[in-house]
């Protein structure tokens, strides 16, 4: 992972301008809160007590601290755990998916069941 940070450094400048002070504390929880813990995956990198969150979050605060825009950074991760890490993924479908297979079982489920039961008469 510290060789995918230093990759992204290396062949994407900064584009945004360096942070510091509480400037950079406010806009690093901001950005962390945007990311999901891998290890307590119903929280935020924010508000997560796990170890990995803690260095995620310091991740973001270099990265910030460097210049990298939210853009950026959000990028890097989604890179280094897929699309999962954000909490607000930007690919609507990972919402409608879930919505649409249930929709889809529960359609063969009464179907099934139809085809299944006796005439009545």
């Amino acid at each position: 992972m510290i060789f995918l940070f230093f990759l992204l450094v290396a062949l994407a400048p900064p584009q945004g301008r360096p942070l510091s002070g509480t400037a950079l504390e406010q806009r690093t929880q901001e950005v962390s809160s945007l990311l999901r813990c891998p290890v307590c995956q119903g929280m935020s990198v924010a508000d997560s007590p796990s170890t990995v969150a803690l260095d995620m979050k310091h991740q973001v605060r270099d990265m910030l601290a460097r210049g990298y825009t939210q853009e950026q950074i959000l990028a890097y991760f989604v890179q280094s755990y897929g699309q999962f890490v954000l909490l607000k993924p930007e690919n609507r479908l990972i919402w409608i998916l879930p919505i649409l297979i249930l929709i889809a079982g529960a359609i063969v489920v009464v179907t099934t069941a139809r085809k299944l039961s006796p005439p009545a008469g």
